[in-house]
C-alpha cells in the first residue's frame, strides 16, 4: 500500500523522483515515533506555517479514511461521542500558540519562538519537522538545533539548496525547485503522500467497524 502512494505521487509529480528515498525514510521515522507513543512537532513561516497547520490537520483526524474508533475505545466514551470521534496521530503545529508565541517574541526574541516551544514540548524520540522553502529561516533552524540537542528525530522539508536547515536534520527532503511558490507547490503533495501512508499504516480499513 505504501508503494502505491509513492507511485501515485510520482505519476502526478515526476520531478519528485529525486526525493523518494528521503520520503520513505521520513515515513519510517514518523511511523516508528507514533507507534512508540511519541509525537511530531512541525513549524514554518508564511506559507510554510500554513503547510504546518494543514499537515497536522491531515493527521489529527481522518484524511481519506473516516478512522472509526475501535470497540474498546468506544467503550470508554459516551456512545454519542464514540461514534463521532475519529482516530488521530499526534502532530502539534507550533504555529498555533499565538499567546505564548507573542510573549516569547516580546520577552525573549522572535528568533527563538519555535525553539522555546520545542524545548518545552519536545521529548527524546519525538520528531521535529521544519518546513522552509529556502532552508534559511532562522527561527526554524534554531528550533532544529534545540530538537537535535534534546534527542528528537529531525526532518527538513525544503527547497533544492537545503540552506542551513538541511544539514541540521537527520532527513532532508529537498524538492527540485528554488523559487518560493514552486517549492511550496511541491511540498503539499509530499506531505499529503506521507499522510496517506501513515493513515494506511495506523488506520487500515476495518469492514466490521465500517459496517455498523
Amino acid at each position: 500500500m505504501q508503494s502505491q502512494h509513492i507511485d501515485l505521487l510520482l505519476e502526478r509529480n515526476p520531478t519528485l523522483s529525486v526525493c523518494v528515498a528521503e520520503i520513505e525514510r521520513a515515513f519510517t521515522v514518523l511511523r516508528d515515533v507514533f507507534r512508540a507513543g511519541g509525537k511530531a512537532l512541525v513549524c514554518g513561516n508564511g506559507g510554510s506555517a500554513a503547510d504546518s497547520d494543514h499537515w497536522a490537520g491531515e493527521l489529527l483526524k481522518g484524511f481519506r479514511s473516516t478512522r472509526p474508533l475501535s470497540g474498546a475505545d468506544r467503550a470508554t466514551l459516551p456512545s454519542n461521542l464514540g461514534k463521532r470521534l475519529q482516530g488521530g496521530l499526534p502532530m502539534i503545529p507550533l504555529t498555533s500558540f499565538p499567546a505564548v508565541s507573542t510573549a516569547i517574541a516580546n520577552d525573549m526574541s522572535p528568533e527563538v519562538v519555535y525553539a522555546q516551544l520545542v524545548w518545552a514540548l519536545g521529548q527524546q524520540d519525538d520528531v521535529f519537522i521544519g518546513i522552509s522553502t529556502s532552508g534559511n529561516s532562522s527561527n526554524v533552524c534554531a528550533a532544529a538545533k534545540v530538537a537535535r540537542g534534546k534527542g528528537l528525530f529531525t526532518i527538513a522539508l525544503t527547497g533544492q539548496s537545503g540552506g542551513e536547515l538541511a544539514p541540521l536534520c537527520g532527513i532532508a527532503i529537498r524538492v527540485p525547485q528554488s523559487e518560493t511558490y514552486l517549492v511550496q507547490e511541491s511540498h503539499l503533495p509530499i506531505y499529503h503522500c506521507l499522510a496517506l501512508m501513515l493513515e494506511d499504516e495506523f488506520f487500515p480499513p476495518s469492514p466490521a467497524v465500517n459496517a455498523e
